[in-house]
């Protein structure tokens, strides 16, 4: 990772943008792609992003490698992975705790994990044959939850703490992921943020979410819909002014907006970033 992309922050590549990104060349620091729309041989997706990966940074983030699933990672998912990172060369690869896999049936969906010592385990194995496949460090996201399970046996930060440790991978900080969790299960997000790893987090991402159900007691839901919210934006502050900048990318993957509203968010972050290097600076 450059020391340019610590103080930039980045957006999704959508087609949506594709010719106003390559004829404007906008000021942006880098670019995110999911790695299962470059999977495919050759197309579209590759032919604008061989052009975008010419003039940006990129980022890889997984969402079907099902590093969760008891079963086993699919061999064949884990190679066009690496055929992905190989061909472009992403300054940062990261997947999701999660599982989206069972008898050969892929869900669609990031399912929730139990966090006992069993499950940890199983997914430090997945972390260390991915990484030795990859030949590189990467990024495990925390999720947004909607249900806990009566077996789990720690807290979210402590599984990531130790699967961090005993894997060697980075952690991929989703502030909106938080927000969402803790209005879902009712607990403090700013108490959350307190027992974090953050000592092994190499990227942050910022989304906007959308409440649904009865007002006394609604459900939030991670929708990367909409803009991101003030909460996320107050506790994203609090965080980078702790930690220092991290890579942050504004996550918009559908209602996708036009480019100046997504550019404007990207610039939020960015200015916050760059405040936050300065104090770093003074204090140092």
């Amino acid at each position: 990772m450059t020391a340019d992309c610590l103080l930039r922050a980045g957006a999704g590549l959508k087609p949506e943008h594709q010719r106003h990104i390559l004829e404007a060349r906008p000021d942006i620091g880098w670019f995110e792609v999911h790695a299962e729309n470059h999977m495919g041989a050759g197309g579209p997706p590759h032919h604008f992003l061989e052009r975008v990966r010419a003039l940006y940074p990129v980022s890889v983030h997984g969402v079907g490698l099902s590093i969760g699933s008891a079963g086993g990672m699919a061999s064949g998912h884990l190679a066009r992975l690496k055929s992905v990172v190989d061909r472009y060369q992403p300054f940062i690869v990261s997947e999701h705790l999660a599982w989206s896999t069972h008898d050969g049936i892929f869900l669609n969906d990031l399912l929730p994990l139990p966090y006992t010592e069993a499950t940890l385990s199983l997914v430090t194995r997945h972390v260390d044959e991915a990484q030795t496949l990859l030949g590189r460090r990467i990024l495990i996201e925390n999720p947004s939850t909607y249900l806990r399970f009566d077996e789990d046996e720690m807290p979210e930060t402590d599984f990531l703490r130790a699967l961090a440790r005993r894997s060697g991978c980075g952690l991929l900080l989703d502030v909106n992921n938080v927000v969402v969790s803790a209005a879902n299960h009712g607990f403090d997000p700013r108490s959350y943020l307190a027992t974090f790893p953050v000592e092994h987090v190499g990227e942050i991402h910022l989304a906007g979410y959308a409440v649904l159900g009865d007002p006394e007691e609604p459900l939030l839901v991670d929708t990367h819909d909409r803009p991101v919210p003030p909460e996320v934006w107050d506790l994203y502050h609090r965080l980078i002014t702790r930690l220092g900048p991290l890579p942050t990318l504004i996550e918009w993957d559908s209602s996708v907006p036009a480019w100046p509203i997504l550019a404007a968010e990207v610039a939020r972050a960015e200015a916050l970033l760059r405040a936050a290097d300065e104090v770093r600076v003074r204090a140092a």
